[in-house]
């Protein structure tokens, strides 16, 4: 199952919502921006998604939209929870509708040890139809997954890649140093993009190439050709904005200014709400700062 890697530059989609429902000619657009921009592969259903607010039937639309305009990208989905049973049947749900791979974060609230996280994600590769691709935020899910157990589940046929937005460089070095040769590290945090990628992650899926794809792109592309020289600007330029886009949780920041691209409307669903008054100003400085049009 194991036929592709997974690099360069994937967009962890935003999910729009208008007037409390999913706004689907909205999320069309958001993705073939994505793809005249040249992303390299589309994560829709993600935590930038708002995935644990959506309904089964709003989340098969979504990855039906992201198929039908990828031309021939990646389109990876998220379906992980903190339940082997609701993850089986997250998959199951999703399978039939054409998933590259499944991105599975790590159990949140449960806690579980590092021979738990290992059983775990080896029960859900073990089951799935389609390639797998672990995802390690302890930020959100109060669990690391430890580099000795990412590399454990490396070993697995069906377990392509890792997202690691963990933050730890000395452990995310470990995981790229010693995993086999077919195993992508993607990061996970933009602005460790540039430091990884020299270190030799294969990528980042990125939150802020929602609103800059074709910046992300290039810098990923130099990269990979191993032109930091290139790619070192790239990374300065957007710093900011790789920063701010955190300065409440994600996707709220982004949202902002995707609304004040004039792309969406400016909605998330409970327990999320929309940017405060001074984050929506900050992200109108950081796109103004960036040359990009301020339409609202």
């Amino acid at each position: 199952m194991n036929n592709f890697l997974l690099s360069g530059c994937g967009t962890a989609l935003i999910t729009p919502f208008k007037n409390e429902e999913v706004d689907y000619k909205a999320f069309e657009q958001l993705v073939k921006f994505q793809v005249a921009s040249g992303v390299h592969f589309l994560v829709p259903l993600g935590t930038t998604g708002e995935t644990p607010c959506l309904l089964d039937k709003e989340r098969i639309k979504i990855l039906q939209i992201a198929k039908e305009h990828a031309q021939g990208r990646p389109v990876m989905v998220g379906v992980g929870t903190n339940s082997i049973v609701m993850t089986k049947n997250n998959i199951e749900t999703l399978a039939p509708y054409g998933p590259d791979a499944f991105l599975v974060v790590t159990p949140y609230y449960n806690k579980p040890s590092q021979d738990g996280l290992y059983s775990y994600f080896t029960a859900v590769a073990d089951f799935a139809p389609k390639p797998v691709v672990l995802y390690n935020v302890p930020g959100r899910t109060g669990v690391n997954i430890s580099a000795e157990t990412t590399l454990r589940l490396a070993e697995h046929p069906n377990i392509i890649a890792v997202k690691e937005a963990s933050g730890n460089y000395d452990q995310i070095s470990k995981i790229i140093g010693h995993a086999p040769k077919d195993f992508a590290v993607l990061c996970g945090n933009d602005d460790e993009t540039l430091s990884l990628m020299a270190t030799g992650a294969a990528g980042v899926i990125s939150v802020a190439s929602n609103i800059v794809p074709k910046e992300l792109v290039a810098m990923t592309e130099a990269m990979m050709a191993g032109d930091l020289a290139a790619a070192r600007p790239i990374h300065h330029r957007l710093f900011d904005l790789f920063k701010n886009c955190f300065v409440e949780s994600n996707p709220i920041p982004a949202k902002a200014a995707l609304y004040l691209m004039g792309m969406i409307e400016n909605e998330l669903r409970l327990p999320l709400v929309p940017a405060q008054e001074s984050t929506m100003q900050l992200m109108r400085e950081t796109l103004t700062n960036l040359g990009i049009a301020i339409k609202r």
